[in-house]
């Protein structure tokens, strides 16, 4: 059990009176009326009261048909091809593979749920604390302002997957909401970020982890301003340099030495993590990613207390983009042969896959699964490691983008450096970039892939700092990061990879799910679908 930081405790204690249904005979008060004249809350009862705010991230993120498998699903990196135990699954995967999902597809509906169960939770803390209900007077400022950060993470993605979604900041209101254009999410997304981010605590410890303090709030600010371009047609990249530098500036965060201890099962102690969503094993589950990518033999491996499902894998194309020397390699995939404790080989990964659909299924040991989260000997269903929302890494590459896209691609050269040379310690001559290296095209042989082989070749070689988008792709694989990464380099929607061919460029949305449409009329689905 790793050592429980303040957020995380409450966020144990609020999974374990939300999910204790079973007790019988017990004496209990009820507080679902007022409760201001007998609830007086302390400092030490604050994380309690927004607790089911962050707890809304944990489905929202690692969990089944969490973001995860939406934005690697229907990217170039990873896959979930048909195994021989099955993972057809209504052919779900196939269609996030080749962009060819429905209005009813599972993966997108779960996001705009998850993110409204957020929001929904943001505003209702908002409205108890407004309204004097809970009559909070030391930090209110601050507390109002780290739950308004806190919706407006769901806010931007759903203004990321959906582009034109209502917003909704009245929790008393009865009233079907009204849809709002991208940008004007956008619009409210930039005013309250930077009205709110000030207010927010400064201080880094076990007290704000898993919170949104101020360094977290301007690496959402700086997101939001790395995509701008996309989402309102303004680049935005000196704004997003400024946010890149209040964090960088604050002196608050390193590189870690060893890229792993981001994401070990102790990962909480990482130096790096700038924002994470907290979970546990046993009291805060929801970290499925091992079960879904390990194959059945794994079981043996890692002597894990369920029998992992055996899906996704990476894509081999983007296996072959790694240098071999690149230690992000080994770190964030599984490949060769895997060794019980008792030396035998239970399975041996081979880099290759058939095709997505291929009958009998593609056998377990084709692909690699990822391994870039450690699964500790002896692991359950649900691993305990943090999931990194923002790394220290993501904020100097999101600098050096904007330095690349400026003109200034030695100093994004320079910075992209610091961050390989962790990565290249038995040659580290070759973690050193020129500004000229950033410049030149991608390495991904993209393509459309028959029968394990390329038969229509594409290559990346055409892609403008498709150098700079490799370098995103190593540093940040399996983190959730491709899908946006590939729309803003114009790749998402032109390329081909594996067995998925361009569809249209309004595949860059997700289509509103139809469940939301038929709850509220006010709502128009997305262009195209």
């Amino acid at each position: 059990m790793k050592s429980l930081n303040f957020l995380y405790k409450s966020l144990l204690l609020a999974s374990i009176l939300s999910t204790s249904t079973n007790c019988t005979k017990l004496d209990v008060k009820d507080y679902s009326e007022i409760i201001s004249d007998n609830f007086n809350p302390t400092e030490n009862d604050i994380a309690s009261i927004i607790a089911p705010v962050y707890i809304s991230f944990r489905p929202m993120w690692a969990d089944w048909y969490g973001n995860f498998d939406l934005q690697e699903e229907s990217a170039d990196a990873i896959v979930t091809p048909v195994r021989p135990n099955g993972w057809y699954d209504g052919g779900t995967y196939i269609r996030m593979h080749q962009h060819l999902w429905t209005p009813t597809e599972g993966q997108p509906e779960a996001l705009w749920y998850n993110c409204f169960n957020g929001i929904n939770a943001a505003n209702r803390v908002l409205s108890q604390i407004e309204s004097g209900e809970l009559p909070i007077t030391e930090g209110k400022e601050a507390i109002i302002a780290e739950m308004k950060v806190a919706r407006d993470f769901c806010y931007y993605e759903l203004m990321d997957n959906f582009g034109n979604v209502p917003i909704v900041t009245d929790f008393t209101s009865d009233e079907l909401p009204k849809q709002s254009t991208r940008k004007e999410v956008y619009d409210f997304l930039i005013g309250e970020l930077s009205e709110n981010i000030p207010l927010l605590s400064a201080e880094v410890s076990s007290k704000t982890y898993g919170r949104f303090n101020q360094w977290a709030g301007y690496t959402l600010l700086a997101k939001i301003y790395l995509n701008a371009e996309v989402y309102t047609g303004t680049p935005q990249w000196q704004k997003c340099i400024d946010a890149c530098e209040k964090v960088i500036g604050s002196g608050n965060y390193i590189l870690e030495p060893d890229y792993k201890s981001n994401f070990v099962t102790e990962n909480e102690n990482s130096k790096e993590l700038i924002f994470t969503v907290p979970y546990d094993e046993t009291k805060a589950p929801g970290f499925i990613i091992h079960m879904k990518t390990l194959k059945p033999a794994d079981q043996k491996v890692y002597n894990l207390q369920a029998q992992p499902w055996g899906g996704s894998c990476a894509v081999p194309q983007f296996i072959h983009t790694y240098d071999p020397d690149d230690s992000r390699l080994a770190d964030s995939w599984i490949s060769g042969p895997q060794i019980t404790p008792e030396g035998d080989v239970a399975i041996d990964y081979i880099d290759s896959l058939i095709n997505i659909d291929q009958a009998g299924g593609n056998p377990f040991n084709y692909g690699y699964p990822i391994g870039k989260y450690e699964i500790k000997m002896g692991a359950k269903g649900s691993l305990s490691n943090d999931f990194p929302i923002f790394r220290y890494a993501d904020v100097l590459m999101m600098k050096a983008e904007c330095l690349l896209r400026t003109g200034k691609a030695d100093q994004a050269a320079a910075l992209v450096t610091e961050v390989r040379q962790r990565d290249f310690k038995s040659k580290p001559a070759k973690a050193t970039l020129s500004g000229a290296d950033l410049l030149k095209g991608s390495v991904y042989d993209y393509g459309y892939v028959k029968d394990g082989k390329i038969a229509t070749d594409e290559g990346g070689a055409d892609i403008k700092y498709g150098r700079f988008f490799d370098e995103l792709g190593w540093e940040f694989a399996a983190e959730a990061h491709r899908r946006q990464d590939m729309i803003r380099f114009g790749v998402y929607s032109t390329k081909m990879w594996f067995q998925h061919k361009p569809v249209g460029a309004y595949r860059s949305l997700f289509s509103i799910p139809e469940s939301v449409l038929n709850a509220n009329s006010n709502l128009k689905q997305n262009p195209g679908y």
